[in-house]
């Protein structure tokens, strides 16, 4: 009986010290998360949300094989803004994060902000960026200060002044052949699923397109029925499905959630170098939906249902405390975090906690929505600038957004108990918040070349 027992001891020990067989037997296995996010990429942009001149069939898989959500909010109409609140899962008013920043900034998101890169680390994540930053560029706000073991990109976005490529702290290319960023960011995301397969990784794919100037290269030029905008999204497009495909190759898409979305509305004041916000009102730079609604997929295979839709309210902020739920890693108890667990949504056909929502223009406080209730205050109108469409001045708007997403019929005067009801409700959620820092100090852009190609196409 001694021979066959030292031999089962011998086996039990070595099951019980060996991570890969603990990991094959069902013990924690974290989950690799891959954050896809596009730069001012519109609601009718993709074909798996309405475009019929484009055609997106990686993204559309990922819906296809996982789920697509519909009420998907980005935490601001602005870049900066939005990245903060994604990466953090905290709304950036709490920040001071109301505008964008520049390369004359000398400010950035605040090292005491506790990032995606940072929770993961709790579980030892490798965490990677590719792409762009624009949450501060000088040396104490950038990405490798904010948790990232590596960092390859633009620190900002490519139509302002001296854009570099940035690996780390360090500038290595000075000068950028835009026609190639999203072939260059692929293949340095395909480098690093690679070199990391082996453990668990956070890598955040930031895209600096399709923001203006936008640029495709010479194979996805013709592409698509939408012209150089198309072309552009069909490219973003191929990098999905090579990131996919490297995963499938490597016996990890069953241990990876894939996320795809924007960071806001398309910029429409850029015309047909600008996106399309579909049946949506308005676009980047206005709380309408069409400047704050974003399109959003996600897959995890085996994990998501294949063809699940949620149509209700979700938002970008979400993401931080579900993934501190999918890693087992708790949430931080000294700051509020904004955003609500999705891992119900995405693993149990359930509900998200919460049906309300604020939306900020800058600091200023403009909208509400309440289930499928939006309220809106009162607009004095903008006459229209180079960099910010014309739009009509309006009174205060109830809008019932389950029967009217392009938000054209006002329901307020037959309804003004509900409306003074939501905005009560409203101001009630904004003196929660208590006391919002100043706005970080930002400089005005040095560089407006992406307006020539308007200015040229006007003057023919």
């Amino acid at each position: 009986m001694q021979r066959f027992i030292l031999p089962l001891l011998s086996l039990i020990v070595f099951l019980a010290c060996n991570p890969k067989t603990n990991e094959q037997t069902g013990q924690e296995q974290l989950p690799n998360i891959i954050h896809i996010f596009a730069d001012d990429l519109g609601y009718g942009d993709l074909s798996c949300f309405g475009a019929t001149d484009i055609a997106t069939p990686n993204i559309d898989r990922l819906a296809t094989n996982g789920i697509k959500f519909t009420g998907f909010y980005s935490a601001s109409s602005v870049c900066s803004p939005s990245r903060a609140g994604l990466l953090t899962g905290r709304m950036p008013q709490r920040m001071g994060i109301n505008q964008v920043f520049f390369p004359g900034s000398f400010t950035g998101m605040p090292p005491s902000e506790i990032t995606l890169a940072e929770l993961l680390k709790e579980k030892n994540y490798a965490t990677g960026i590719v792409g762009k930053w624009h949450l501060g560029h000088h040396h104490q706000y950038l990405p490798l200060q904010q948790g990232f073991d590596t960092y390859f990109g633009i620190p900002y976005s490519n139509d302002m002044e001296n854009v570099v490529y940035m690996r780390g702290n360090d500038v290595e290319e000075f000068n950028v052949d835009q026609r190639y960023i999203t072939r260059t960011y692929t293949e340095e995301a395909l480098r690093y699923i690679e070199s990391h397969q082996n453990e668990p990784f956070f890598l955040y794919v930031a895209h600096n397109m399709p923001h203006v100037p936008i640029y495709a290269s010479e194979d996805f030029l013709g592409t698509s029925q939408r012209g150089l905008y198309g072309d552009v999204i069909q490219e973003l497009d191929w990098s999905v499905g090579e990131i996919v495909k490297k995963l499938d190759e490597l016996g990890l898409l069953e241990n990876t959630l894939v996320i795809f979305s924007s960071d806001n509305g398309p910029w429409l004041v850029m015309e047909d170098h600008g996106g399309s916000a579909g049946p949506l009102r308005e676009g980047k730079m206005f709380t309408f939906e069409g400047g704050m609604r974003v399109p959003t997929v996600a897959m995890w295979k085996g994990k998501i249902a294949a063809g699940r839709v949620y149509n209700d309210l979700a938002s970008q902020m979400d993401w931080f405390p579900t993934v501190a739920a999918l890693t087992g890693i708790a949430l931080p108890t000294d700051r509020d975090v904004d955003g609500k667990d999705l891992s119900a949504v995405l693993l149990e056909n359930g509900k998200r906690e919460g049906d309300s929502y604020l939306y900020f223009d800058g600091s200023d406080l403009q909208c509400y929505r309440k289930g499928n209730w939006k309220i809106k205050k009162p607009y004095p109108g903008f006459a229209g600038a180079s960099w910010k469409q014309a739009v009509a001045p309006h009174d205060t708007l109830l809008i019932n957004l389950k029967k009217d997403v392009g938000e054209r019929t006002n329901l307020f005067e037959t309804n003004k108990k509900l409306t003074r009801e939501l905005f009560d409700e409203m101001w009630e959620k904004y003196d929660a918040l208590g006391e919002l820092p100043p706005t970080l100090t930002v400089n005005t852009p040095a560089d407006n070349s992406h307006y020539e190609y308007l200015s040229n196409k006007h003057a023919k």
